[in-house]
């Protein structure tokens, strides 16, 4: 069900920040509404929707500052959303507020042009503080996710370039073992760099072959070569 208000796009109050809701639960939209309505002056909640269908008609009619965007829904989530308005709509901010923290999904909507992603554990306060600093051209990752944010898009050593949805799949330790292992490191040299067990390194080594379906450390390490992480 949607719900937005009778004001039509750009009608907005000077000064005041419009948001719109997305999330497939309605309980939590009515508590994200009253979290950011109580004691906000400068935020105002012009609509809500708990589809992507919903949530596409209505910000297209609606043209809110601010869309809070959750990422799983069960028509396509957050990623839909974005990839439907993002190129029509290129003022209207998109802020990711999910309960998950996997790679896979802060990769997603990122590059599909959200300008940030904080989970649900943010606190009311917290979360009117990003909705203003996304307004105003911040980008804004909750702190356990924005290291692993510049990791993978930024150009150091065991960053996943642009496009590349297996890399987007390690997570930055996987990328510091699997970085040492390609340079020819045994597994308690690496342990030693990276000031963790033996134990832990065969984990990730584990983890990666899964994840890259490979099948020993010779392969892995031409597959990391291949993509400059050595």
């Amino acid at each position: 069900m949607t719900d937005t208000t009778d004001e039509a796009p750009g009608s907005e109050v000077t000064g005041q920040i419009r948001v719109f809701l997305v999330d497939d639960h309605g309980l939590f939209r009515a508590g994200v509404r009253a979290e950011l309505e109580r004691f906000v002056p400068d935020v105002t909640v012009v609509g809500e929707a708990g589809s992507v269908d919903e949530a596409v008609a209505a910000i297209r009619h609606l043209r809110p500052d601010v869309v809070l965007l959750d990422v799983h829904m069960p028509d396509g989530g957050g990623a839909e959303v974005l990839r439907q308005l993002r190129p029509e709509l290129p003022d209207v901010v998109f802020l990711a507020l999910s309960v998950s923290d996997a790679a896979e999904d802060v990769i997603a909507v990122i590059r599909a042009g959200a300008r940030g992603y904080v989970t649900k554990t943010i606190s009311g306060s917290e979360l009117t503080e990003a909705v203003r600093r996304v307004k105003s051209g911040d980008a804004v990752f909750s702190p356990r996710l924005a290291g692993f944010v510049l990791d993978v898009f930024s150009d150091r050593p065991g960053a996943a370039p642009p496009g590349d949805p297996e890399l987007d799949l390690l997570t930055r330790r996987e990328r510091d073992v699997l970085r040492l292992l390609a340079r020819g490191y045994a597994y308690k040299e690496i342990a030693g760099e990276l000031f963790i067990s033996v134990k832990t390194v065969e984990t990730h080594v584990s983890s990666v072959l899964r994840k890259t379906q490979l099948s020993n450390r010779y392969e892995l390490s031409r597959w990391a070569s291949d993509r400059r992480l050595v």
